[in-house]
């Protein structure tokens, strides 16, 4: 017996339309390249994403067509977010941190048609125009007042639409938007997000128990508009009806501080290294800034050391862990405590706090290792896999797709991890940076996170090096932190030693004066394993 509710499709125009409705005099800050601070409301917002969409729909773009974007995080890019798909378009976010080669690349293997790019980014298009294949280009004027030849303005793209626009009557299944993955290893691979994933995303990350965004909400997405739609924020903002503050180009401590103070922000998110540097700012100047009381602090992107939810505690702040890929639309768990964890000892709940978390609903979580799946122990570790509605089955034009999916349709994620008894997931590590010595696996990220919480540690990898007895060892490399002694081997020897079995220790630890990240601030670690890939093996005079 079919059920007898309507087939009501769930698309981002409905969003769209939403927040133009009811929520008009909702604000939208941006902070602009040119350091300038520009404001709208959601109504201006919403005329402006009408407009457009009419205006791609003049200039031809058809059902499914690519716009590509080279944009900072500001409200154009969010017009752009929803325009785009509205007129019936696919938005692909362009990193502008990669390489000019990689971004070529990217842009034809999207068969790219548009691009809308800032006039502060004109410098990366020059570089990348006579490789790539855009049918016309439009520039957010910020800056400059004229245009490189075959370039026009963003303005005039908006000009022009009235009465009622004409949405693409798109299925929610249609795709919406794509991004590509970090290409760590090989080459980026293209993911497609459908109107409907990206729909359900939003009302999952909203939840209580997960971001628990609210109408009274200030959100300041520091993540990258360009990497993973931002977590999902902006869409999940403008279903709800937030306030929305984007930082624009700069996210140095002091200027995200002097943000969120000023816009009274309530919730913010971005990797690690942001939030590290932000916490040493706060350390180092005490009472400088009045945030407010209960302000969450969304960490992703590579694992959270312990002394991040700790140090912000102190000021009242909130930090918590989700986790997620590009392949996930990307949120998928979420570590906020059940309430009998309450009760727990301090020490006992920061652990769970710096686990990836529970699942989200209908997202299903599984870790398999060489005997099937593991057991539920909190030590068995194996690689987790995920499926759900906003899980990518394939990749964007790959015709022979990688071993990335299991018989049954679950996505290998690549990462290793153990799950408790409570359903609380902790990934130990990346599958390739695993550390396995004398027939033992080591994690590198439980290392990392515990080198840091030294006080003269700013950062911290470790890496797995050829050995000649133990197959492979850790190997340390260190950035010193500002202000401080520089920590001596031994004291980071023994500071771990509290933590970690003997065999357990880096056998070295290496002073370097930054380490290499990749264009989403991860760890790149295939260039340390590669510059000191023989450490173990020479006589280190080096």
């Amino acid at each position: 017996m079919d059920g007898t509710m309507m087939k009501y499709p769930l698309t981002l125009t409905s969003l769209l339309q939403r927040a133009g409705k009811l929520f008009p005099e909702v604000q939208v800050v941006s902070r602009r390249p040119d350091e300038t601070v520009h404001r709208y409301t959601y109504s201006d917002f919403h005329v402006r994403a009408l407009a457009l969409c009419a205006g791609l729909q003049r200039a031809g773009l058809k059902r499914g067509d690519r716009v590509a974007t080279l944009m900072w995080n500001h409200a154009a890019h969010l017009e752009c977010y929803f325009g785009v798909p509205a007129a019936g378009g696919v938005l692909h976010t362009l990193n502008l941190r990669l390489h000019p080669d990689e971004l070529s690349y990217i842009a034809n293997h999207a068969q790219d048609r548009f691009l809308i790019v800032d006039d502060v980014l004109l410098h990366l298009f020059d570089q990348i125009k006579d490789k790539v294949n855009f049918e016309r280009v439009f520039v957010v004027q910020h800056m400059c007042e004229s245009l490189p030849a075959n370039c026009e303005k963003y303005e005039s793209l908006l000009e022009g639409a009235s009465g009622q626009v004409e949405f693409a009557d798109v299925d929610e299944n249609e795709a919406a938007a794509m991004c590509y993955t970090s290409g760590t290893t090989g080459k980026p691979k293209g993911v497609v997000y459908s109107h409907r994933a990206l729909a359900l995303h939003s009302l999952s990350i909203a939840l209580p128990d997960h971001f628990n965004i609210a109408r009274r909400d200030v959100i300041l997405p520091a993540m990258s508009m360009f990497h993973a739609n931002a977590w999902g924020l902006p869409y999940a903002a403008v279903m709800t009806g937030c306030k929305l503050v984007f930082p624009g180009p700069d996210l140095s401590p002091e200027s995200l501080l002097n943000a969120m103070q000023e816009e009274k922000v309530t919730l913010t998110g971005a990797v690690p290294t942001v939030w590290l540097a932000v916490l040493e700012c706060l350390e180092r100047n005490p009472g400088r800034w009045k945030l407010e009381h209960g302000m969450r602090i969304l960490v992703a992107g590579s694992a959270a050391p312990e002394m991040l939810f700790r140090g912000f505690d102190k000021f009242g702040i909130s930090v918590i862990q989700p986790w997620g890929m590009t392949e996930t639309t990307p949120i998928c768990t979420f570590s906020v405590l059940k309430p009998h964890m309450e009760n727990w000892p301090e020490d006992q709940k920061y652990q769970v706090r710096a686990k990836q978390g529970l699942p989200s609903p209908f997202i299903d979580l599984r870790a398999v290792g060489e005997s099937g799946e593991i057991p539920w122990d909190g030590e068995s570790v194996g690689e987790l896999q995920v499926r759900g509605p906003w899980v990518t089955a394939s990749y964007f034009n790959l015709p022979e797709q990688p071993d990335s999916w299991t018989e049954g349709g679950w996505l290998r994620t690549g990462d290793v991890v153990n799950i408790g008894s409570e359903g609380y997931i902790k990934i130990t590590d990346r599958a390739k940076d695993l550390i396995k010595s004398g027939g033992e696996w080591i994690s590198s990220v439980d290392l990392e996170n515990a080198l840091v919480a030294h006080p003269g540690v700013a950062e911290a990898a470790v890496i797995a090096v050829a050995h000649p007895k133990w197959q492979e060892r850790p190997l340390a490399l260190i950035v010193a932190a500002p202000n401080v002694a520089s920590p001596t081997v031994n004291e980071l020897r023994d500071f771990l030693s509290q933590k970690f079995a003997k065999w357990q220790l880096p056998d070295d630890f290496v002073f370097v004066e930054e380490l290499p990240h990749t264009s989403t601030g991860k760890l790149l670690k295939t260039a340390m394993r590669d510059r000191f890939k023989n450490w173990y093996s020479k006589p280190r005079s080096d």
